[in-house]
């Protein structure tokens, strides 16, 4: 038992440790993380099991570097050539909690109001995007989301949140991503990000979000 506790002591710390590493990048972080927190759960499983602590944690160790390991290379230089694609910019390009690479596009760079053409400020960001996935060659997965603000009726919003997503797919296409690998969908005003109160926050929410999977992450 003491055995167990002092492997769950050294591996949570070393997660911390490692998660703080500033000359980590986002994948080497994942897998050093799940590395030490899978050798924890693998060091209770044994002793639990009646077995070697030590050889439960180094089981666990390996089972949970492939686990942390989701955000993987490919993830990361789709990140970063899309946040120097859009530097200067109001685009925010972030990785969600499911290890998702989230492209947010606010409207004064996507398009007009009630419009769904594409503006010239946004061509350039999805010009570096297609090229990105025509490079990478494994086929992720991209789903486009159109929003718009709460200003007109669902009459409206719903069918053009649509128009604007099929636009940027279209872009996509023509320039070498598989159709089969690009979804749309249409939010209308149903997801606003800020209050729909002020000019300032329906801004905010006529955007589209562009999401990246990889394809051998689990969806």
């Amino acid at each position: 038992m003491q055995t167990t506790r002092t492997l769950m002591i050294s591996a949570l710390s070393s997660a911390v440790l490692l998660g703080g590493c500033a000359n980590m990048d986002e994948t080497q972080r994942g897998t050093a993380q799940g590395a030490a927190i899978g050798a924890v759960a693998g060091a209770v499983i044994g002793q639990v099991a009646g077995k070697n602590a030590a050889a439960g944690a180094a089981i666990g160790g390996i089972a949970g570097a492939v686990a942390g390991n989701v955000w993987s290379k490919r993830m990361q230089a789709q990140r970063e050539a899309m946040e120097q694609a859009t530097r200067g910019t109001d685009v925010e390009v972030t990785r969600t909690a499911d290890n998702q690479l989230k492209v947010n596009i606010p409207n004064d760079i996507s398009f007009a109001t009630g419009s769904a053409a594409i503006k010239p400020e946004l061509r350039s960001v999805l010009e570096t995007f297609a090229s990105g996935l025509s490079k990478d060659g494994s086929g992720m997965h991209v789903r486009i989301v159109g929003h718009t603000d709460s200003t007109g009726s669902e009459a409206v919003n719903n069918p053009l949140s649509r128009e604007r997503a099929e636009s940027v797919k279209n872009f996509l296409v023509d320039r070498g991503v598989p159709s089969s690998h690009v979804e749309t969908v249409g939010r209308g005003e149903r997801e606003p990000i800020a209050s729909n109160e002020t000019a300032e926050g329906r801004a905010k929410n006529r955007r589209v979000e562009i999401f990246l999977r990889d394809p051998e992450q689990k969806s």
